[in-house]
């Protein structure tokens, strides 16, 4: 999972303020596109991309800042406020009109530009149709949960200069307007049945709870008056102190504790006993919707689900495998119960170990990664613990770099204790979230000076997610998974993508519980109940992301498997990586097309 790509057009971590667009020249673009001749297509498309670009950045400043633009720094738009809503459906609409009249000769590479941007467009018009902003907060994706990341000098927002600071302090002070907003969306989601599951708002309470604290200079967002900068003068932190004591004061908690006091005392009482989309009104288009988006494919909810059940029937064979060459006697259920109690597998007594063994894998693959790919990523890397506010919901996960250099890619692991911290999966974790996971593929999109800049930060989960998981079938080739152990922590993660692709469907779309899927997940790998848990209380959060992994694998896995057949001698699986990585983020359906080209030209 990665913070930067969260690719659903209204997610409430996309912001928008009423500043007035960028002075487009959409005309100018349009009349040189219907001139014919070599390369003037490709131009007015070319001006079309950087006028979208420039738009988007003052639509979205917070994903601004996450790439490293921090011209809009101290915007934080109502996401969620109907008025943007309209706003970016005709922020859509108006580039989708323009590509109409684009004529004249493209290139190759244009002509992908061309048909993803297309695809951009149109997917995030179909999804304005629902009414997601009336549900802006769950305990999983929130604006709420990535502000005190933002304000805590650890995440995007930067905290180098004393106009880094003050742009913060215009963000907390916009602060309340999106917690109003969210109160007031949430009454008219409670008048129109559009509520969160009763089991999810129980928890958010907590999660606002370990925001809160009665002295304004314990706050996650008075941390970066604690790292000042030597340089700045004693009259500038003065003055910084005393605005940030202010809007902790004044902004940050009273809107925390509000949103707390509704959550508790009105929405939970009105929040509901059902666990799917499919009780919300329009919920089961809702979903089919969803499920597209992030598979960036045409299957149906219902091919998927029978997908993964035949998943889940193969990876138990091959963990059966396992289980007899580690000499195990019991059932399959056994090995999992001994694997999650045995001591010889909890091996950590500090949070600094855990790390470090992260540190291991990194140094044992590093070698063996040359004859795998050909281009590494510029962008330097960190293992960092998850913050402690947000740890006991939080899954391991990556958090992007800046092209520039200015913030490096951060695998983020929780460690709530480290003397309960198994050490089995450990290696498949590391080569899905970190290396040659998500940071090769995020870091690569971003460096690739010769992509338009959309699609430098382009996020289609099935490809993100796909790629991550397909990383994960390359450790035996990286010098891992000699430990049967850890192979089997492989297996298992490999069954866990297999698992949501039933569960979710099977929520959403069939009925099923939250009691009965966690059943389902702990019958078939190796989790606690509390993990299986927080898992299917993700997917309840937030529908169909949980898809894209299994659907994104096996798709690449196939056409690996297809060239290698196809091209015999002339297939290099290194040649194969820099196909699917160099032209970024894309919808899987464009990506079969690029690799087409690719193999005919060879």
């Amino acid at each position: 999972m990665t913070l930067l790509h969260k690719q659903f057009a209204f997610n409430p971590l996309r912001a928008f303020l009423v500043l007035g667009f960028v002075v487009i020249t959409l005309q100018s673009c349009n009349e040189s596109a219907t001139t014919s001749g070599n390369g003037v297509g490709s131009t007015a498309l070319a001006k079309i991309f950087q006028h979208y670009w420039e738009e988007k950045m003052q639509l979205f400043p917070l994903e601004a800042t996450a790439t490293g633009d921090n011209r809009y720094n101290d915007q934080l738009p109502v996401t969620i406020s109907d008025v943007y809503q309209m706003k970016l459906k005709q922020f859509y609409q108006r580039y989708v009109d323009t590509l109409k009249g684009l004529a004249g000769n493209l290139n190759q590479e244009d002509e992908l530009s061309k048909e993803i941007f297309e695809y951009e467009l149109n997917n995030n018009l179909e999804a304005l149709q629902f009414k997601s902003n009336l549900m802006p907060i769950n305990q999983f994706w929130s604006f709420t949960l990535e502000f005190p990341q933002l304000g805590s000098g650890e995440g995007n927002q930067p905290f180098k200069t004393v106009k880094d600071y003050d742009n913060f302090i215009a963000r907390m002070e916009q602060f309340p307007a999106w917690i109003d907003t969210a109160i007031f969306n949430m009454k008219r989601g409670m008048a129109e049945g559009y509520v969160l599951p009763d089991i999810l708002c129980e928890k958010i309470i907590p999660q606002i709870e370990g925001v809160l604290t009665t002295d304004p200079t314990n706050s996650i967002f008075y941390a970066p008056i604690k790292k000042f900068p030597s340089e700045f003068s004693a009259a500038d932190k003065k003055r910084i102190e005393h605005a940030y004591f202010y809007q902790i004061t004044h902004a940050i908690l009273p809107s925390y504790s509000k949103l707390k006091q509704f959550i508790k005392e009105e929405y939970l009482p009105k929040s509901r006993k059902t666990h799917g989309l499919s009780s919300l009104p329009n919920g089961l288009a809702m979903y089919q919707f969803l499920a597209k988006n992030y598979t960036t494919t045409t299957l149906t909810p219902d091919s998927i689900y029978q997908l993964g059940l035949n998943e889940v029937a193969r990876l138990r064979t091959e963990m059966e495998k396992i289980k007899t060459q580690v000499g195990f006697s019991g059932t399959l259920a056994e090995f999992f119960e001994h694997i999650n109690a045995d001591p010889q597998f909890y091996i950590f007594k500090t949070p600094k170990e855990v790390l470090d063994s992260f540190r291991s894998v990194q140094n044992t693959i590093t070698p063996n990664l040359k004859t795998m790919f050909e281009t590494v990523p510029k962008t330097k890397f960190e293992i960092r613990q998850t913050e402690a506010f947000r740890a006991a919901s939080a899954s391991a996960e990556y958090n992007a770099g800046t092209a520039d250099g200015s913030r490096p890619g951060i695998f983020y692991t929780p460690i709530l204790d480290a003397k309960k911290f198994n050490a089995v999966g450990m290696e498949t974790l590391f080569l899905h979230e970190a290396i040659p996971g998500h940071h090769y593929q995020i870091s690569l999109q971003q460096e690739n000076k010769s992509l338009p800049e959309f699609r430098k930060y382009l996020g289609y989960s099935a490809y993100a997610e796909g790629w991550a998981l397909y990383t994960e079938t390359l450790g035996k080739e990286l010098g891992v998974y000699k430990n049967p152990y850890q192979y089997l922590g492989h297996l298992s993660d490999a069954m866990h993508r297999a698992i949501r692709l039933v569960v979710d469907v099977a929520i959403h779309t069939k009925g099923m519980s939250h009691d009965d899927a966690i059943h389902y997940m702990m019958t078939n790998e190796r989790i606690s109940k509390a993990e299986a848990t927080a898992e299917i209380e993700r997917y309840m959060a937030i529908p169909g992301q949980a898809l894209s992994y299994k659907i994104g694998q096996l798709s690449l896995l196939a056409l690996r498997a297809k060239y290698e057949k196809e091209l015999g001698p002339k297939f290099k699986l290194a040649d194969f990586h820099t196909q699917v990585l160099n032209g970024g983020n894309m919808p899987l359906k464009v990506l079969e097309k690029k690799l087409s080209l690719w193999a005919k030209s060879l």
